[in-house]
């Protein structure tokens, strides 16, 4: 299966908290989206790997998703270096996506940063033909995706692009209360996690409020880019 999009998250539900709106408007679109989530997220303070998982294909059923997967590297602990790399590529020329959304540059959370730099080295060495993978057993074809753009998640960077997610608001909020294990439960007995507190959502609202608020909607999510974009049509500019 070709994909248009593939969002690549250390974490399961990066991808939910910080651009499920723009996963979902683009699927409203009729393009197929995928998330390959690189670790399950057994370092954090609440839930399972069990756990993660099942609510991670929740969390893709409300999306409407095309694919999901979970390349099981280790939470906190994988490098970015040619076992991850190659791991990440094989995943890369399987779909063949146009754009890959990745984590942020830099953020609170080591893996993010390090998830970020890992997929964009991936990004670029999945073009490189000399670079042999196989995927079941079938030689694959190199493959570099066109765009890379890396979300904003908990730290504030000043975005390069802010999209319109003002639509897909409710169903954003969906796939992110799809983990349940990870999100303010008054009946949780476990310890309380920083993006476990009441007020945890209320700060997703605010940031998307904010970055709606910069281009005169609604609700938005940012983005930031590795190389200039372009446009043929300045009325394409919202």
């Amino acid at each position: 299966m070709k994909l248009d999009i593939l969002v690549i998250a250390a974490h399961p539900d990066d991808a939910e908290l910080a651009c499920s709106g723009t996963i979902a408007a683009h699927i409203a679109k009729g393009y197929k989206v995928g998330i390959l989530d690189l670790t399950q997220g057994e370092m954090g303070t609440r839930g399972t790997p069990e756990i993660r998982l099942q609510e991670s294909q929740d969390s893709a059923h409300i999306l409407g998703l095309s694919a999901r997967e979970n390349l099981g590297f280790r939470d906190i602990f994988f490098r970015n270096d040619e076992t991850h790399q190659l791991e990440i590529i094989k995943v890369i020329r399987r779909y063949k996506p146009e754009i890959v959304l990745a984590n942020a540059i830099r953020d609170r959370h080591p893996d993010h940063g390090k998830g970020s730099s890992l997929a964009s080295v991936a990004c670029f060495m999945s073009g490189l033909r000399r670079i042999e993978t196989e995927d079941e057993g079938v030689n694959q074809m190199a493959w570099r995706p066109k765009f890379v753009y890396h979300y904003i998640q908990n730290n504030y960077i000043k975005p390069d692009l802010v999209v319109d997610i003002t639509d897909h608001w409710d169903k954003k909020i969906a796939s992110i209360k799809a983990f349940k294990s990870q999100f303010y439960d008054p009946n949780n007995k476990e310890p309380q996690s920083f993006i476990s507190s009441e007020g945890f959502l209320d700060f997703i609202e605010a940031r998307a409020k904010e970055f709606g608020h910069s281009i005169m909607v609604k609700y938005g999510e940012g983005f930031t880019v590795e190389r200039m974009i372009g446009v043929e049509d300045l009325f394409d500019l919202k």
